[in-house]
Parts: structure tokens; C-alpha cells; sequence
């Protein structure tokens, strides 16, 4: 038993450290000038290129998780580690945008593995008086490995270009490959009950419940996306702060977010609730973007008072949301649920920036900022009676 109960943080660690190698979409954002150069691209080309990764996680999110839970974690992670490894390689010998582009869709398509599949390991391993606190570890695996990616290409592209990058990028896949074939298992007396879930994909997608939780996540990435994207256009152009300062409140702001979400994984399991307090982060950031769209032609140092730890509390919230996920599914279909929610938050994430960026045009940042208010808002009606789920000890 205690062996067991050691063993379940090797499995978050190794589980967080797979999210964290198929960040790599998020990570390219530091080496875009190299990527201009190498493929012959434009700003908004390269926008694109970088996209398509993001494109190729959204049909796939949902068979990766009904694989997960058919047939177990572990290989389904090491295949799609592989198959991503594989893709990232290949476009180390791409010479044009549009093969570099196919074999972007294939590494986002494959490392969608990762999403739900390590999410159902920690589930399975966690009793549910831990369970909030370690997915929220396993949540910050996205901001970490794109803020390791976005130290470490810029100087692997300097010195080997575009191709070492990618060659960089398949070699820690296919490490994380090794390290889950190697160390992630199920627990004991688990398998044959993950082998033959009770309910079927499609029972997990007609849930009321669980698609008002995915709808409270899709307007929730708003905010988070607006807040992360345009943080620094707002202090810079509307607000006159300079380029080197804005960038570091961004990054004050990722920092907070990732410390955020372990606070809240923590208080839930205190509270023994996920939706209360996703509710009332729910209403901060909704008062939070408020108040900044009012404070927008007010003195910078106020705005930034303000808009930074709405932002912040606007990263925060996942962990919540994935673990609600997991715990509403029926027996056996974790990794579908959190699917199914990981879905929702990408088409977000896919339309959110090129919203905010109409708004702004169209009637400027402090509109763009009530849109997020608003979203927020809209997120705290869509929980509003929504049920707790009864977050029964899972197999192990």
C-alpha cells in the first residue's frame, strides 16, 4: 500500500512532463522570426502555420479519450508521443510552408493523446481528497513547457535554425514517449474496469451536465485568451507603457496563473467542492475585466494594478473545470469527459484572439475588455445550479 501510494507521483510527474513536451505549439511563438525566414512566410502566415498545430488537437481530443478509457493510458500516450515525434521530425526535412503545415496538423492531431490521457492517470491514481491539488499540478504542465520552450528554441534556432528546432522539438516527444512506456501504470484492480467503461462515448456527450460545465470552460477561455494575447497592446498602445515593462507583466501574469491554478486545486480539495470555488473566480474575473475596461484611459500603473491579476485569475481556473470533467463521467469514461471539456476550451482558444482583435478595432480596447467581462459573467449563469459532482474514490 505505501509502494502504491509513492508510486502515484511518479505517475503525475511523468504524466505532467508529457503535457509539458507537447506544449511545442505554444513555445514556436518565440522563434517565429527564424520560421518567417526559413519557409518565406508573412506575419499572418506564420500565424497560421503555428495555428494549424491547435487545429489538429480538436476533432482528435474525444477518440484519444475513448481510447484511453478502453484500452488504458499508457500505450495511448506513448503511441501519440511517438506519432508526434515523428511529425516534428519530418518537418526538420520540410523545405516548403505547406508540408511543414500537413505535418504541423499530424504532431497536434497525435500529442492530443496526451491531453485527456494523462489526465485519466492522475484521476485513477488520486483519491478525491487530493485529487484537485494534483491535477492542478498537472494543469501548470502548459504554461511550463511553453515558457521552457520559449527560452530554449531561440538559441537552438540561432545556432542550428529551423531544422534544430524541430529535431529539438521530436527528441523531447519521443523522450516522454519512453519515460510513460516505462513508468506509467494503471492501479492495482483497475484495468478490466477501464477495459469495459459502463457508458458509452456518446452517453458521456448528451450529459446536460457535463455540456454545461464544457459551455462554462468555452466562455471562461475568453477572458484567459483576451487577458494572455492582447495584455501587452493594451499597457503598450492604449496606455503608453513601454514594450520592455509590458512584456514583463505578461510574464508576472503567467506566473500567477500557474501559481493560481495550484491554489485552487488545493482550496477544492480543502473545501471538498470544484464548483464553488470556480464560481466565485468565475465572478472576479467577470468584476476584474470590468473594472479594467473602466479603468482603461485611467494612468497605466492603475490599469496594470487591476488587469494583471484579472488576467491572472483568468489562467487560473482549468484545473477546476478538467477535474469537474472527470469526476461527473460515468465509471470508466474519465478521460472522455475531460475530452469532451478540453474540446470546448480549444475551439475557444481557436476564435477568442481573433474576436478580441475585431472588437478592439472596431471600438477599442475598453470593449474588448467588456467582452471578457461579459464571458465571465456568462460562465458564472451557465454554472448556476449546475450540481457537484460526487467525486467517488476511483480504482487505486
Amino acid at each position: 500500500m505505501g509502494a502504491a501510494l509513492r508510486y502515484r507521483w511518479v505517475v503525475l510527474v511523468v504524466g505532467t512532463a508529457a503535457q509539458a513536451s507537447t506544449a511545442y505549439f505554444l513555445g514556436l511563438a518565440a522563434v517565429t522570426p527564424a520560421l518567417r525566414a526559413h519557409f518565406g512566410l508573412g506575419v499572418s502566415g506564420v500565424g497560421v502555420l503555428i495555428g494549424l498545430a491547435s487545429a489538429g488537437l480538436i476533432p482528435t481530443l474525444i477518440p484519444w479519450g475513448s481510447a484511453a478509457d478502453r484500452f488504458g493510458e499508457r500505450w495511448v500516450m506513448a503511441i501519440g508521443l511517438v506519432g508526434a515525434a515523428g511529425a516534428l521530425g519530418g518537418i526538420a526535412l520540410a523545405d516548403d510552408a505547406v508540408s511543414a503545415g500537413v505535418l504541423l496538423v499530424v504532431a497536434g492531431a497525435c500529442g492530443a493523446s496526451v491531453n485527456a490521457a494523462s489526465g485519466r492517470a492522475v484521476m485513477t491514481w488520486f483519491p478525491a481528497a487530493g485529487r484537485g491539488t494534483a491535477m492542478a499540478i498537472r494543469q501548470t504542465s502548459v504554461p511550463v513547457g511553453a515558457a521552457l520552450a520559449a527560452v530554449a528554441l531561440p538559441p537552438i534556432a540561432d545556432a542550428g535554425g529551423v531544422p534544430a528546432v524541430f529535431v529539438a522539438l521530436a527528441v523531447t516527444c519521443a523522450a516522454a514517449a519512453l519515460a510513460v512506456a516505462v513508468w506509467i501504470r494503471e492501479p492495482p484492480g483497475s484495468r478490466a474496469r477501464s477495459a469495459r467503461p459502463t457508458a458509452g462515448a456518446r452517453a458521456v456527450l448528451a450529459d446536460p451536465r457535463l455540456q454545461r460545465l464544457s459551455l462554462a470552460g468555452f466562455l471562461l477561455v475568453v477572458p484567459q485568451f483576451l487577458g494572455s494575447v492582447f495584455l501587452v497592446e493594451v499597457l503598450h498602445e492604449g496606455s503608453g507603457v513601454s514594450l520592455a515593462v509590458a512584456g514583463a507583466l505578461l510574464a508576472v501574469t503567467q506566473v500567477l496563473g500557474a501559481l493560481g491554478r495550484l491554489v485552487n486545486g488545493a482550496w477544492s480539495d480543502r473545501a471538498g467542492s470544484r464548483l464553488g470555488p470556480l464560481r466565485i473566480v468565475a465572478a472576479m474575473v467577470a468584476a476584474g475585466f470590468a473594472l479594467a475596461a473602466l479603468l482603461r484611459p485611467a494612468p497605466a500603473l492603475l490599469l496594470a494594478v487591476v488587469l494583471v491579476p484579472a488576467a491572472a485569475l483568468a489562467i487560473s481556473w482549468n484545473g477546476l473545470v478538467f477535474t469537474t470533467a472527470g469526476e461527473l463521467a460515468p465509471p470508466g469514461r474519465a478521460a472522455t469527459a475531460m475530452a469532451v471539456s478540453n474540446t470546448a476550451n480549444y475551439v475557444a482558444a481557436a476564435g477568442a484572439p481573433a474576436l478580441g482583435g475585431l472588437v478592439a478595432e472596431l471600438a477599442g480596447w475598453s470593449a474588448m475588455l467588456a467582452l471578457g467581462a461579459l464571458a465571465a459573467a456568462a460562465a458564472l449563469l451557465a454554472l448556476r445550479h449546475l450540481a457537484e459532482p460526487v467525486a467517488a474514490p476511483l480504482p487505486g
